[in-house]
């Protein structure tokens, strides 16, 4: 199979701000308000958007690894002092 990378050429603004180009904006389902992590990963800026779809993806994600019971006996102790 080949992927056809299409890029897009952005400018940033004075404050650093970039405009994301439109197909993208609908292809992520971002919209105004629309929160996204930063960080960078290799020499990349990767700009993570966070939506309603990417956070149903998460579902279940943590499931067997301890976190509910860890949380809980951190709510215990803070109800505690």
């Amino acid at each position: 199979m080949i992927t056809t990378l299409k890029a897009d050429t952005v400018n940033f603004g004075t404050k650093g701000q970039v405009v994301i180009p439109r197909r993208l904006r609908k292809e992520f389902e971002i919209e105004e308000g629309t929160k996204a992590q930063v960080y960078e990963e290799n020499g990349h800026i990767v700009l993570k958007p966070i939506t309603a779809k990417f956070i149903k993806s998460l579902r279940g994600s943590l499931k067997g690894t301890g976190v509910m019971k860890a949380m809980m006996e951190d709510r215990k102790h803070e109800r505690e002092l």
